[in-house]
C-alpha cells in the first residue's frame, strides 16, 4: 500500500510539477505528516525532490527528472479497459486512435494482467445513453473538438429556444461534455461561461486566434455547478397535488429527479383511505399538465387553478371519447 502511495507521489510531481504538501495530502487522501514522511523517504532513495519554501512553494521533482515506474496494478489494468468508449470516440474522430491505444496498451501488459483486462472487457459492457433516445445528429462535433483541442475560437451559428431563434456567436471553447448521450459544448462567450448543446449548433468554423481561458477553470467542477443550478432554474412554478401514496411511490420511475425529490419531501402523511397531498415543483402550465397525466386518476390538482382546469378540461374531453359509446 505505502510503496504504490510512494509511485503516486512521484508520478504527481512527474505530471503536474510543483504541488504543496496540502494539495498532496488531498490527491492521495492522507495527512500532511505523512506526505512529508514520503517525501523523505523519496529523497532517501535518490529521487531528486526538492522544496521551495514559502506561501508560493512546494515540493518539485529536481528539472529534467522523469522516472519510468509507471507498472499498473491489476485492478488498475482491469478497470483501464473499463474506460474505452468507441461510440463517442468515434463521434470525435478518435476511433481508430481510441482502437490503436487500447491495442497497444493490451500489447504491453504481463500475460496475468492482459488476461484479466480481457475478462473485464468481456464481461462489462458500458451504453451511455437513456433509454428510448435516438442518438442525437451532431455534424459539427469534430469541428468543436477540435476548437477545443488545439485551443483556438470558434464561430458558430446556434439555434436557441428564444427570440431571436438564431444566432452567431464567437466562441472560446473550454471542453465538450458527453451527458446521458447528448454533447454539451462548454466555452467563454464575452465574460460567461455556460454550455451549448451541440445537436443545436448549425454551422461552425474554427478561427486562427487564440481561445481565451480562464485562469483555473475546472471542466468538472463547474459542470457540477452548472448541472445543479439548471435542474434547480427549470422549475419556474409549484403545484399542489392531491395524490395515493402509490402514485407517490411510482413517481421515481417516470418524473425527472429534482420534481420526485421535492413531492417526496413535502408530502403529508396518507389519511386513511391511502391519499396524502404535496408540492409538485413544474416548469409551465403545459409541462405540469403532460407530466402529472402520468398518474392518471390516482392524482388530482388542486392548485394553480389554471391547472386544474387543464385538468377538468381533459378529464372532460376524456369522457366524451371514452364513456359516449
Amino acid at each position: 500500500m505505502r510503496a504504490s502511495r510512494l509511485v503516486s507521489l512521484l508520478l504527481l510531481l512527474q505530471t503536474r510539477g510543483r504541488m504543496t504538501a496540502r494539495a498532496l495530502a488531498d490527491e492521495l487522501e492522507v495527512s500532511i505528516r505523512t506526505v512529508y514522511r514520503d517525501v523523505e523517504s523519496l529523497g532517501a532513495s535518490g529521487v531528486p525532490v526538492y522544496a521551495d519554501r514559502g506561501p508560493a512553494g512546494g515540493y518539485q521533482l529536481l528539472d529534467g527528472y522523469h522516472t519510468r515506474l509507471t507498472g499498473l496494478t491489476e485492478g488498475e489494468a482491469s478497470t483501464l479497459f473499463l474506460s474505452g468508449v468507441p461510440g463517442p470516440a468515434a463521434e470525435l474522430g478518435l476511433g481508430s486512435m481510441l482502437a490503436a491505444a487500447e491495442l497497444k496498451l493490451r500489447a504491453s501488459l504481463p500475460g496475468e494482467l492482459a488476461d484479466r483486462a480481457d475478462r473485464v472487457r468481456d464481461r462489462f459492457h458500458l451504453d451511455a445513453p437513456g433509454w428510448f433516445r435516438v442518438g442525437e445528429s451532431t455534424p459539427h462535433l469534430a469541428a468543436v473538438a477540435d476548437a477545443v483541442w488545439r485551443e483556438r475560437q470558434l464561430d458558430v451559428r446556434y439555434r436557441r429556444w428564444k427570440a431571436p431563434r438564431e444566432v452567431t456567436r464567437t466562441l472560446s471553447p473550454l471542453g465538450v461534455v458527453l451527458k446521458a448521450g447528448r454533447w454539451y459544448l462548454v466555452a467563454l462567450s464575452g465574460e460567461r461561461v455556460t454550455a451549448y448543446r451541440v445537436v443545436n449548433i448549425l454551422d461552425a468554423s474554427v478561427r486562427d486566434e487564440p481561445a481565451l481561458r480562464p485562469a483555473g477553470f475546472d471542466l468538472a467542477g463547474f459542470w457540477q455547478e452548472w448541472t445543479d443550478r439548471y435542474e434547480r432554474g427549470v422549475y419556474t412554478g409549484v403545484t399542489t397535488v392531491r395524490m395515493t401514496s402509490s402514485a407517490l411511490a411510482r413517481m421515481p420511475f417516470v418524473f425527472p429527479p429534482e420534481m420526485t425529490r421535492v413531492a417526496q419531501t413535502s408530502a403529508s402523511e396518507p389519511d386513511e383511505n391511502g391519499w396524502l397531498t404535496t408540492t409538485v415543483p413544474i416548469e409551465s402550465m403545459r409541462h405540469g399538465h403532460i407530466e402529472l397525466l402520468k398518474l392518471g386518476a390516482e392524482a388530482e390538482v388542486l392548485a394553480p387553478p389554471e391547472l386544474r382546469s387543464l385538468f377538468a378540461a381533459t378529464a372532460e374531453g376524456l369522457g366524451a371519447i371514452y364513456l359516449s359509446r
